[in-house]
């Protein structure tokens, strides 16, 4: 049976961000910190070993597959910043047009540095994606 790596642990969420090499890096990470912290309204929490995550929801797809993930996250990975949200909504793309510099993989979004977005869009996201996800998957 499927066992997921990426889960929700007690590890210190200031202490993976003190381990970022690069110090912009690392204050972008501080910064995202707070801004997710206060769009989400949740506190933040180590999912797997990279992840910061904030919520959480469980998931099932019709192939029975089925687990626990953030709401929203990032990741300060050290070529781009990961950031993490729903996938499968046409709203996430209408507020991407206005993000800024960043690209899109199946399911992330991937910034450079901070100063390369909009916050405020950047929010949106954020509250965007915890709504998409609390009405695709209501508890």
């Amino acid at each position: 049976m499927y066992e997921q790596k990426t889960k929700e642990n007690d590890a210190s969420v200031i202490e993976f961000i003190e381990k970022v090499e690069n110090p912009k890096k690392r204050g972008d990470a501080y910064q995202l910190l707070d801004i997710f912290t206060e769009a989400s309204g949740y506190p933040a929490k180590m999912w797997g070993e990279s992840i910061i995550g904030f919520g959480a929801y469980h998931y099932k797809y019709a192939s029975g597959h089925e687990g626990d993930a953030p709401l929203v996250g990032f990741s300060p990975r050290k070529a781009k910043i990961s950031l993490y949200f729903a996938t499968g909504d046409t709203k996430r793309e209408e507020l991407l047009n206005n993000f800024g510099k960043h690209t899109t993989g199946k399911a992330c979004v991937y910034i450079n540095k901070l100063a390369d977005i909009d916050v405020d869009v950047l929010k949106a996201l954020i509250l965007q994606s915890i709504a998409f996800l609390k009405e695709t998957y209501p508890d």
